[in-house]
């Protein structure tokens, strides 16, 4: 077990996702989360945090995934998002889209070659 990240151990059983969440299943208002949003923090862990928010604020000092976040925690996705709609609330992290992804630069030129052509 990676002591600087706590995990999800199966052994545990919901109880320790119920205590982590505090009982919710629903990210509230920041629900747009999905696994490719991007999040990174604004702030450093300070002392007194639920660790599994310090932990978050650790592993976001780049931007990561939500997907990545909750493989590096080891916690179900449902429990990152709620976790994570708590530090966006606090503005201790940001949210970001990611990038989409650039048309083919071939493709681009094929189509000016045939518009041309027309």
């Amino acid at each position: 077990m990676n002591r600087e990240f706590p995990e999800w151990d199966e052994s545990s059983g919901p109880e320790r996702l119920y205590v982590i969440t505090g009982g919710r299943s629903d990210p509230a208002e920041h629900g747009d989360l999905d696994l490719v949003t991007l999040i990174v923090a604004r702030e450093a862990p300070q002392v007194g945090m639920q660790p599994e928010h310090a932990s978050i604020l650790r592993v976001c000092n780049s931007p990561l995934s939500v997907a990545e976040i909750s493989a590096y925690l080891g916690l179900p996705v449902s429990v990152v998002t709620v976790l994570l709609a708590d530090l966006l609330a606090q503005e201790r992290v940001e949210a970001r889209s990611p990038v989409p992804a650039l048309p083919d630069i071939e493709l681009i030129e094929a189509v000016i070659h045939g518009l041309r052509n027309l």
